[in-house]
């Protein structure tokens, strides 16, 4: 028969699985520095409002070579610049480290400022797999006042989506068509695959009769409304971390192995242009994620 482990044993084992998480969570957080999906400024911040939080834990070492382009020579002439210690954590740095620390990050990467005169002509966009669909759905199904454009494209329909509803579904040949009647609001091709398309119509109407309109579209068509439309507000959908992405993306069981992983290397270029949009919201929970989206719509009066 074997012995209980004994309190001193307990507390070693307990405090050895606490180790193994905080390092995984380290982990965790230096991928999502790497792909973009946080911003630099927001680890310093969460660092900064608890020192044991992963990112207060994190070596500042760890945390300047997982930004991009920055290997260890360039770590430590940055360190040896702003007078920090290289085996210091982010939660462990002094107000003046801090300043200085924050101030080289907006310079080098600089976070997205929202521009002025924004129009209710709302730009939801994101990497693959990260919501948008599902949180578009969600302001639809709450919120009818708003207008959720249905987008054309020569993909095939999935399980469950309906012409019209979903998306208008129409050949290479209808597509073509549509293009130079000059019909859509911009159109791209996604994932060199499929082609995508924003009728312009049902747009200009409501607006002009002084509904929001909600465009869930892919990072190419944000930036081609940006161009034909100025004053869209831009909104960049971001995953609570790199790995909860994946994991979205192999759950939804649409795609091979191939295609999973394109769509991944895919994903962090689209992440890298984040800071071109306005505003960045967390799609952590469906029904939030929605709620600060809609928010935005009622920050812009109406037409008179």
């Amino acid at each position: 028969m074997s012995e209980r482990p004994t309190p001193p044993e307990i507390d070693r084992a307990a405090a050895s699985r606490k180790a193994v998480a905080a390092r995984r969570a380290r982990a965790s957080l230096k991928r999502d520095i790497a792909t973009r999906v946080v911003s630099p400024q927001e680890v310093l911040r969460q660092a900064e409002a608890d020192a044991g939080s992963p990112a207060g834990t994190l070596r500042i070492t760890d945390f300047l070579t997982a930004l991009p382009a920055i290997g260890e020579s360039k770590r430590d002439r940055i360190l040896d610049g702003l007078g920090i210690s290289p085996v210091k954590r982010l939660g462990g740095l002094g107000a003046r480290q801090r300043r200085a620390l924050a101030a080289w990050l907006e310079e080098r990467f600089p976070e997205p400022r929202a521009r002025d005169a924004r129009s209710r002509l709302i730009v939801l966009a994101g990497p693959t797999a990260v919501g948008k669909g599902t949180v578009a759905a969600h302001i639809k199904e709450h919120h009818p006042e708003i207008l959720l454009s249905v987008s054309a494209t020569t993909r095939k329909p999935r399980p469950g989506e309906v012409d019209g509803e979903h998306y208008y579904f129409v050949d290479d040949a209808g597509f073509d068509d549509l293009i130079a009647r000059g019909e859509l609001l911009e159109y791209a091709t996604v994932h060199n695959a499929h082609r995508y398309g924003t009728p312009r119509a049902p747009i200009e109407k409501a607006l002009a009769e002084g509904r929001s309109v909600l465009l869930e579209i892919d990072l190419q068509g944000a930036r081609q409304v940006r161009d034909a439309a100025p004053d869209a507000t831009l909104v960049f959908l971001l995953p609570p971390s790199w790995d909860e992405l994946v994991q979205r993306l192999v759950g939804r069981g649409t795609e091979d192995d191939e295609e999973r992983a394109r769509r991944l290397r895919t994903a962090k270029v689209e992440l890298a242009s984040q800071n071109e949009f306005d505003y960045r919201v967390v799609n952590a929970e469906v029904a939030d994620a929605a709620r600060e989206v809609v928010e935005l719509t009622k920050a812009f009066p109406r037409p008179s």
